[in-house]
């Protein structure tokens, strides 16, 4: 993305802006032009670097080869130059960034080497959006942030806790069911899934999270636009991800125009969270744990109130934690389904099956698949799979850093400090020296290696990674699959889906980057009920 352009996005707009900073940007390019020489020209310190592949440039290194779907972008560049194919180092403007795009070199950077590779890059927005940091997700690597990962993994996410919101998921997905069922009965039947799964997921995280939907007092919606905007600021690359040292210059006056937007929205996630934890700080007097295994359902504002003292949490690391919980609850959930259902659209063999397994072990006259039905369903569980390997939601996982330097990294590659890393969890699930047909959609894939739960998502096999591994795995992987699982179930159960008329009889599967992976079009569907 050229630079200009960035500078615009950060801006807003604002012409008086732009034109104060694109006098200013030639300044500033200026230094960064004679720090890079004096550096040597980006050269490393003698060390052994994975392979670069060609066409980088001073300044610039390879982002101009980086197109609008990097994870695409990045998979190409590394077979540009034999040896690139699993570990390669590119220059994304100024930063030097570690690329992994095997399982080979995900496991080295994963697990062998993972303490060292494990923290998170510190930005102004992100700091400003993630208060502090004081969250698990953007957190860097240290005390802090084992601190927020044992209490989320233990109180929040754990398995038990995950089933004590199972009555919460099976009246949600009811009420999408009788929602479709009664869109159904209109002509024409159209409807606009995307919104459907998407208020779906949002839903039960405000359950989860608050303990209750907003949908009355139509907050449901402002969560929801606060988690796009902030996806908007956080996601990509921008002039600070590129950059650094340059946006830092002057005062930082470059990234005044963006941290005061992401102050902005961090003063709207402020009223709407400082009320909901106000409402239940109350509540928690006699709970002295509510968040063990087996506890009735209770929401996650309640447990860290009830945890604060035992973990030392500020109302900032509360706010940072709810923060994550929302945005990251909300919008990978609801990308699995919406995939899925593409992907069956343009599947009617797989569909077809998938439909055949449903209906055949749930119980006659049962108006709802509980989550008790789901166990026996292993087509159902190779879709969800499928899906994740061709659609990971974070295709690129979240960026790691190297804390220092580190040797001996895939046969003999050094990293060094400060190198930014990515794990191309979108290469790897296609690359075709693992996967037979790496480009097609098969879920009986995963049933022919003679066990659904042969090749797992929870980190160690590394040809599939769509929630990462180690240290920074994404500890929401059990709340995620539970609400995948029995709203998939439901809507092949009782509706057959056809393609609206008039669309050419196929979905767009066009992908729009950000810091998540979205389909770039509705997806629009006809319902008829299997009672209808």
């Amino acid at each position: 993305m050229a630079p200009l352009v960035v500078l615009d996005q950060l801006v807003g707009g604002s012409p008086a802006a732009v034109a104060f900073l694109q006098l200013l940007f030639p300044l500033l390019l200026l230094l960064l032009l004679l720090r890079y020489f004096a550096a040597g020209g980006g050269a490393g310190s003698g060390a052994r670097l994975p392979p670069s592949p060609p066409g980088g440039l001073p300044l610039i290194g390879h982002a101009h080869l980086v197109g609008a779907l990097p994870h695409v972008s990045l998979r190409r560049l590394a077979a540009r130059r034999r040896g690139c194919a699993d570990l390669m180092t590119v220059r994304l403007g100024a930063v030097p960034t570690l690329v992994a795009s095997s399982a080979r070199a995900a496991r080295a950077v994963l697990r062998t080497h993972d303490q060292a590779l494990a923290s998170r890059a510190r930005s102004a927005c992100g700091d400003v959006l993630t208060y502090g940091p004081s969250d698990v997700v953007f957190a860097p690597y240290g005390e802090g942030w084992r601190r927020s990962k044992r209490l989320v993994t233990t109180h929040l996410l754990s398995a038990g806790k995950v089933q004590s919101h199972r009555a919460a998921r099976e009246e949600e997905v009811e009420l999408v069911i009788n929602k479709i069922r009664d869109a159904a009965a209109a002509a024409p039947a159209t409807v606009d899934m995307s919104e459907v799964l998407s208020k779906f997921t949002n839903d039960m995280v405000c359950r989860a999270v608050a303990g209750r939907t907003f949908r009355v007092e139509g907050r449901d919606r402002v969560f929801r636009e606060l988690i796009d905007e902030t996806f908007a600021v956080l996601g990509g690359f921008n002039l600070e991800n590129l950059y650094p040292g340059l946006a830092k210059a002057a005062g930082g006056v470059l990234m005044w125009p963006a941290r005061r937007r992401a102050e902005r929205l961090r003063d709207r996630w402020d009223e709407l969270l400082d009320k909901l934890i106000d409402q239940h700080t109350g509540e928690v007097a006699g709970h002295d744990d509510a968040g063990g295994d087996g506890e009735p359902e209770s929401d996650f504002i309640t447990v860290l109130l009830s945890v604060q003292q035992e973990y030392g949490l500020t109302r900032d690391n509360i706010k940072g934690i709810l923060g994550n919980m929302f945005a990251a609850g909300t919008d990978t959930t609801y990308l699995v389904l919406e995939f899925a259902m593409a992907e069956l659209m343009l599947h009617p063999e797989a569909m077809a099956r998938l439909q055949a397994e449903v209906r055949r072990s749930t119980p006659r006259g049962q108006k709802l698949i509980s989550e008790d039905d789901l166990a026996g369903m292993t087509y159902l569980k190779a879709v969800i799979k499928e899906t994740l390997r061709l659609h990971p939601p974070v295709p690129l996982l979240l960026p790691h850093l190297s804390l220092e330097d580190c040797d001996d990294v895939d046969g003999g590659y050094t990293i060094p400090a400060g190198t930014a890393v990515l794990v191309n969890a979108w290469a790897i699930g296609r690359d075709p020296a693992v996967w037979d047909a790496a480009e097609e959609f098969m879920p009986e894939r995963f049933i022919r290696m003679g066990d659904i739960g042969g090749v797992d998502f929870r980190g160690m096999d590394f040809q599939f990674l769509p929630f990462g591994s180690g240290r920074r795995i994404c500890p929401g992987i059990n709340f995620a699959l539970a609400s995948i699982e029995i709203m998939l179930a439901n809507l092949v159960f009782h509706f057959d889906w056809e393609l609206p008329a008039g669309g050419g009889g196929t979905v767009d599967m066009s992908e729009v980057f950000g810091l998540t992976l979205c389909r770039k079009e509705k997806l629009l569907l006809n319902p008829r009920p299997l009672d209808g």
